[in-house]
């Protein structure tokens, strides 16, 4: 007898496989359009805030002292302007506040809520580059997770972030935290929510790249205090994705761990840096 397959079996595969096929397809539309609404229903059930952005003018740390001989720019998101708590309660105070302890600061803050990386390339670093500051602290990358930016914008904003502060001044101590734990936000529902923690470790991963490139200093704070953010609600502001007062201060060990690694290698910047900085003098 022929092994040859009856007629019709192997046509009744080919239907079978394509119903499998439109399941699928069908199911990963539904999947896209349920996140859509659930993001469309998030953005749109945000309760109102008494937000206003932080004052962008130099500020003194203490105030009233001897004249600042370490200047300190943020640059970021609403992580940077401290959006969700009391400004006096974010991490720029509690940077510079750090910072003052080993001699007068001077503050200057110019996130903005809802920046992306690409928007502070654009429209923040011009003023940084201008003050050519000594320690840059950069808070940025949730808005990259939600707004889907893709991987390689990310590492392009980053590596021209770091270049072009370099290039006004070459000692200058980069400190980012990368994405918070955007999966932890309790104003995304599921399966929303779940996307968005794989997606901040993506995002993050493409800064830790350009980090170890560029020998710049992390400030991990999704690894650090993620899953903290997942276990109390109190972290979080009444809109539950911007962090509470309680929920920045978890970042605050975090941050100043990196500010002291970023100073502590500034100490000894590349031949080239330090001959040129000699030569400049501190402006």
């Amino acid at each position: 007898m022929s092994d040859r397959p009856r007629p019709g079996r192997g046509s009744a595969r080919v239907r079978a496989l394509r119903r499998a096929a439109a399941w699928l397809l069908l199911a990963a539309l539904g999947l896209i359009a349920l996140l859509a609404i659930e993001a469309l229903i998030a953005i749109a059930t945000v309760p109102g805030d008494d937000y206003r952005a932080p004052p962008q003018a130099p500020r003194s740390f203490p105030s009233g002292g001897e004249r600042a001989r370490l200047r300190l720019v943020v640059l970021g998101d609403s992580t940077g302007a401290g959006r969700g708590a009391p400004y006096e309660q974010g991490i720029a105070v509690a940077a510079a506040r750090h910072l003052a302890a080993r001699g007068p600061v001077t503050l200057t803050n110019l996130a903005v809520s809802g920046a992306r990386l690409g928007d502070v390339r654009r429209d923040q670093l011009p003023a940084a580059t201008r003050l050519a500051p000594d320690v840059v602290l950069l808070a940025a990358g949730a808005n990259d997770v939600t707004g889907l930016t893709l991987l390689g914008s990310v590492r392009a904003d980053v590596v021209a972030i770091a270049h072009r502060l370099r290039a006004a001044r070459c000692d200058v101590a980069i400190v980012l935290t990368a994405s918070p734990d955007v999966g932890s936000a309790p104003r995304l529902a599921q399966p929303l929510r779940t996307v968005a923690g794989w997606r901040t470790l993506q995002v993050n991963a493409a800064v830790e790249e350009v980090v170890r490139e560029r020998r710049l200093a992390l400030a991990p704070i999704a690894e650090r205090t993620g899953r903290r953010f997942r276990a109390d609600r109190s972290l979080f502001a009444p809109d539950g994705f911007h962090p509470s007062a309680a929920g920045y201060a978890t970042w605050f060990a975090v941050i100043d761990a990196a500010l002291d690694r970023a100073l502590a290698s500034r100490r000894a910047p590349p031949p080239a840096c330090r001959s040129a900085a000699t030569g400049a003098g501190h402006r």
